[in-house]
């Protein structure tokens, strides 16, 4: 999908064949687009506009529903597809302070619960349970109920707003650590804590399997994505985008953990097939039928780490905007969402 202040444009990609369809939407409410988020298992997203927010259906395409509150909304976080959402306010003329978090029950029409802060929310993160409010240099973790703050994490200089969080299973959170290019992940299913030193330079994407037992990130480089199992730390798999610096502005899993997708301000997805991580994280040996592309130079790899990475087993292009990539629904086993966002 691609935003031009209020233009979407919808991109699906199956396993069998490559769909190079666009579906115009003009955004009915008629104002400028802030932001864009998927909910926990990416079946519907939600944009954020100048004027309130509209959530959609992934797959099939299609607008469910618009809230109008004639004031900026800069952040929507939705929990799954329940009534429940948690908003931020923002743009020109916001209709909250964007240092406060509202619960709002889109049943009720009416906010249940707010969260006020010293500084400007960068992001938030639902689970059923949980939440997770990040500011520029810590991260807060919340229970729903009752709002009770259960911890504070320390982080980098985060302005991005980076953090992912499991949506079923353990809970486990991924935030960058105070140590550039470090990955702090926290399990709180089992009361475990990890840093990770994933890169040399700053993150600048991160995510996290839904089951939790998965973390992938990249860096300003922009050349490698890295798969970690959560629970020891080590690295499963190295996964080139290119060799050229670039901005990967999205990565995802899918819900079964069997790929990897990621975009970047390159305008190209990558497909990354992760049996090699399935085999260290599940102890499983069987393989899926794509694989990722091996140098030549592979025998190399001891010698010139670069050779020990692996390609894409698939690439496709989308239009030259800042982008997030989604996986569509398990049985058809087809990626779509693919959102590239053109923010003013």
């Amino acid at each position: 999908m691609c935003i031009r202040d209020r233009i979407i444009r919808v991109t699906y990609v199956t396993d069998n064949y490559y769909i190079n369809y666009m579906v115009n939407y003009e955004n009915s409410i008629g104002n400028r687009i802030l932001d864009i988020s998927f909910n926990q298992d990416q079946g519907c997203f939600a944009l954020s506009t100048e004027r309130g927010f509209s959530v959609f259906n992934s797959y099939p395409f299609k607008d469910s529903f618009q809230r109008d509150f004639n004031a900026g909304i800069g952040i929507v976080a939705m929990l799954f597809r329940s009534n429940v959402l948690t908003l931020v306010g923002g743009g020109i003329s916001p209709q909250y302070p964007p240092n406060k978090v509202i619960l709002w029950d889109d049943q009720q029409m009416k906010c249940i619960g707010e969260l006020v802060f010293e500084s400007n929310v960068k992001a938030v993160m639902m689970r059923r349970e949980h939440m997770v409010v990040v500011l520029q240099t810590k991260a807060l973790v919340y229970r729903v109920a009752g709002l009770k703050l259960l911890d504070a994490i320390k982080t980098f200089e985060n302005p991005q707003g980076m953090c992912a969080v499991s949506s079923r299973d353990e809970f486990v959170v991924a935030v960058p650590d105070e140590t550039k290019g470090q990955v702090k992940i926290i399990n709180y299913s089992k009361n475990f804590k990890i840093v990770i030193k994933a890169h040399e330079s700053p993150l600048t994407a991160l995510a996290i399997s839904q089951d939790g037992r998965m973390c992938g990130t990249a860096s300003s480089k922009g050349t490698l994505v890295r798969v970690f199992a959560t629970d020891s730390g080590s690295l499963a798999q190295e996964l080139r985008r290119g060799t050229d610096k670039a901005d990967i502005q999205s990565v995802t899993f899918d819900s079964r953990c069997h790929w990897l997708a990621c975009t970047s301000d390159k305008g190209t997805v990558h497909v990354f097939s992760l049996d090699l991580t399935r085999k260290a994280v599940y102890k499983e040996e069987k393989k899926q039928t794509a694989e990722n592309t091996k140098s030549v130079f592979k025998f190399m790899r001891g010698i010139i780490p670069y050779f020990d990475s692996e390609w894409s087993f698939a690439q496709f292009r989308i239009p030259d905007t800042r982008s997030i990539v989604a996986f569509g629904p398990e049985a058809k086993n087809s990626i779509i969402g693919i959102i590239c966002i053109s923010l003013p």
